[in-house]
């Protein structure tokens, strides 16, 4: 794993979010909604819950957004239905793109993704068309600071279950399957850790280098389809160091 930081292609996300905190909030009140829908509004049972939880404390969203939400999701103040759907493409220079969506009409989304990879010169392919790409990982990322000892860090995480652990200059990355994630993430937290970003993603196996004029062109489709209301999380292999 050493010689690629997978935050390295996440950390712009987190930057933008910071400016757009009311509309990652929404986002993240889907995940949850959706979380409540499938496993029920009692987190100690639900683990998808839990992460969706941890997620949005990790973002600072207030603990009585994340009651509404759930409240809401569970039919307490009203009722929600959001269906799952993953769009596969090509950005510009044939850059491998994976949009996961949340959306209460799959016709409307799917035509306005289609239309941002068209503006952009990429387009949307056939389901798994890029899937085969990227593995789907659970992804830990721990800012560093003089209070972690990575040799504890490291004995921590791997018997929690972890697969890996690497030491990307400004930060500690820990790779799990998907089912341990949640199993390492709340250990680590029991222990003391707090995360600058802790989420299931989709890692890809291999990196791409564009030149910069394409790369401008690939950024600006990816925070075009970042911004749709229906979008959750954009996953790419283009090389972002």
């Amino acid at each position: 794993m050493a010689g690629h930081s997978k935050w390295a292609n996440i950390k712009r996300k987190k930057e933008k979010t910071d400016a757009q905190r009311g509309k990652i909030f929404t986002k993240l009140g889907r995940e949850i909604a959706v979380a409540v829908r499938e496993g029920g509004s009692d987190p100690d049972t639900n683990p998808r819950l839990r992460d969706a939880i941890a997620k949005a404390k990790a973002a600072n969203m207030p603990n009585e957004n994340i009651q509404r939400n759930i409240k809401k999701a569970s039919g307490e103040l009203g009722t929600v239905n959001y269906e799952e759907v993953t769009y596969e493409g090509y950005g510009p220079n044939g850059v491998a793109i994976i949009v996961e969506a949340l959306t209460d009409n799959r016709n409307r989304t799917a035509s306005d993704i289609r239309h941002i990879f068209d503006r952009a010169g990429g387009s949307l392919g056939a389901s798994g068309c890029v899937a085969w790409m990227f593995d789907r990982k659970g992804l830990l990322v721990l800012d560093k600071d003089d209070s972690i000892d990575e040799d504890e860090l490291m004995m921590l995480a791997l018997d929690a279950g972890a697969e890996d652990i690497s030491d990307e200059d400004e930060v500690f990355e820990i790779i799990t399957s998907p089912s341990d994630f949640s199993k390492v993430r709340e250990s680590l937290e029991k222990a003391g850790y707090s995360f600058a970003s802790a989420e299931v993603a989709m890692i890809p196996q291999n990196y791409v280098d564009v030149d910069e004029e394409a790369q401008e062109k690939i950024m600006a489709l990816i925070e075009r389809l970042e911004d749709h209301d229906d979008v959750q999380n954009v996953f790419t292999n283009l090389n972002m160091d």
